[in-house]
Order: C-alpha cells, then sequence, then structure tokens
C-alpha cells in the first residue's frame, strides 16, 4: 500500500525529530499549513515539495507516492561490488543464502505494509 503525501512529510519530519513548528519554520511555512499537509487537507505547491525533498534527501516522486525508494543516488551508492569470476563455491553459496534471506525480509516488509 503506498503512501501519501502527508504520511511521507509526517514519518520523514519525525525521523529528524523535528516539532511540526520547528519543521514549518524551516520551509517558511505555519505550522498549521504544515500539519494540514500532513493529514492530507491540502496539498503543497510544486516549489514546495522540492523543497521538502532537498531537505529530507529524498525525490519529489517519493514523496508523492510515485515511488517507494527515497534516494536512487544514495541507494546506488551504497550496493556492494565485487568481482564475481573471483567467488569460489563456498562464495557462491553464501551469496544464495544472503539473497534468500533479503528477499524473505523483503516479502515480510511488504506484507505488513499492506496490512
Amino acid at each position: 500500500m503506498k503512501k501519501a503525501l502527508g504520511d511521507r512529510l509526517k514519518e520523514l519530519r519525525e525521523s529528524k525529530r523535528l516539532s511540526q513548528k520547528e519543521a514549518a519554520s524551516r520551509f517558511g511555512i505555519t505550522n498549521f499549513q504544515l500539519s494540514r499537509y500532513e493529514t492530507g487537507k491540502a496539498n503543497p505547491d510544486p516549489d514546495l515539495i522540492a523543497k521538502f525533498a532537498e531537505y529530507y534527501e529524498v525525490t519529489s516522486d517519493y514523496l508523492l507516492g510515485l515511488s517507494d525508494i527515497k534516494n536512487p543516488e544514495k541507494r546506488s551508492e551504497s550496493r556492494f561490488f565485487f568481482d564475481l569470476d573471483d567467488a569460489t563455491e563456498e562464495d557462491l553459496e553464501d551469496l544464495e543464502q544472503v539473497y534468500k534471506m533479503l528477499q524473505r525480509r523483503k516479502q515480510k516488509r511488504q506484507n505488513k505494509d499492506s496490512d
């Protein structure tokens, strides 16, 4: 289930441990305006969405619920790469086990999100 803009704004604000008042001040809006955005009673203009995205280091697509990837650039930087040509049979078996574990975790998250 995709999260709405308001849910994501609130989640990101809370992850930075900001009160609504503190966050609103950072964006040059009132606490009342931010509250309305977070509850879905109003939508910010595109310029403000861009400011939110920049501050929280996410894409506007993530904020708008069009993507579940917060920041594709950071995601690709954090991936672990190595040369499989040099991998032993034991290395490949270990990789397969890690892959299966990650798939199970992903499935659990998806099941949890759909509840």
